[in-house]
Formats: structure tokens, C-alpha cells, sequence
């Protein structure tokens, strides 16, 4: 992992990656990425990752519906975001869909994306933890590529914006 960070050279800006999923948080890191992106003048990639874990089992055709489907929900949760995202701070976020485990496909897109400078995950507040993401992460966030930034899950629209 050893990409170098171009973000701030000649030519580039800065992105922050913000992972879509189907948390009740995720609107949290899309409005700060969002609001982030405007104050700096960066961008945002908006990440929607597949597990299709099972379509290995299936026979071919169940497969190929199965993971159709999934990229149709994909693209409609990219779209709820977008949508938000272009809300907020009238920025049209990059979207990428991908299929495997969300950890390697997120240090995948920052690895080949050199203007991804920041991580944007939003934490949940109920008594099951942060989160997969966030837990997963944890335990070897020492030595992730850039920076993560943790939403916490109860802010505001106001507290936000009084933060980025």
C-alpha cells in the first residue's frame, strides 16, 4: 500500500471516500464528506460494496440474478446519496460499485485513486458497536493508508455543519 497521496499537487484535489451502506448512519459521513468537499474545494467518491458470498453456491443463471439485483440496489443507494450529497453542497459525487470484502475493495479504491486523501465512515449509536467497518478497521487503522474520520452517528445537519 504504498500509493503516494497526490491531492494537493498541480492538477489534483482532494477527495474523501465515503463508504454507502445499508446502516442507518450513512447519511452522517455523506452530509460531512459533502460539506467537507465544499470547504476545501475537494470531491467526494461515494463506495458501494457487493457480498456476494453465496453466488458461488448457485447455479450460474441464480447468480447472475442474484448479482444483477445486487447492482441494482447498488445504483439506487448511490443515487439516495448522490441525491443528498447534491443537496447539500450541489457536488456530483463519483460513484464506484464494487463486489468482494468491503475492506480490501476500500483499500483497492484508495490505493488506485492517488486524490483520496481522507476516509469519511459514520459510527452507529446503538448498543451493538460502531459498526463492521469501523470494528474491522480498528484493529488496523495504526496503519491505513490516510486518515479516517468517524462521524458519530448522533449529530445533527447543525452540529455538522458547526464542524466542517
Amino acid at each position: 500500500m504504498g500509493t503516494k497521496r497526490r491531492s494537493y499537487e498541480s492538477g489534483h484535489k482532494p477527495k474523501c471516500l465515503v463508504i454507502v451502506d445499508d446502516t442507518a448512519e450513512w447519511d452522517r459521513a455523506v452530509y460531512y464528506a459533502a460539506r467537507w468537499a465544499v470547504r476545501v474545494g475537494g470531491g467526494v467518491v461515494m463506495l458501494r460494496v457487493i457480498e456476494l458470498e453465496d453466488s458461488n453456491q448457485q447455479w450460474l443463471g441464480v447468480a447472475d440474478i442474484m448479482r444483477a439485483e445486487a447492482h441494482e440496489g447498488a445504483n439506487a443507494a448511490l443515487d439516495r446519496a448522490s441525491g443528498r450529497a447534491n443537496g447539500i453542497a450541489a457536488i456530483t459525487p463519483e460513484r464506484v460499485i464494487r463486489e468482494g470484502i468491503p475492506l480490501e475493495q476500500m483499500l483497492d479504491v484508495i490505493d488506485k485513486d492517488v486524490d483520496i486523501s481522507m476516509l469519511v465512515l459514520a459510527a452507529s449509536i446503538g448498543p451493538e458497536g460502531p459498526g463492521p467497518i469501523i470494528a474491522t478497521l480498528a484493529k488496523g487503522v495504526g496503519s491505513f493508508p490516510i486518515p479516517v474520520t468517524v462521524v458519530p452517528g448522533n449529530l445533527t445537519d447543525e452540529d455538522i455543519d458547526a464542524l466542517s
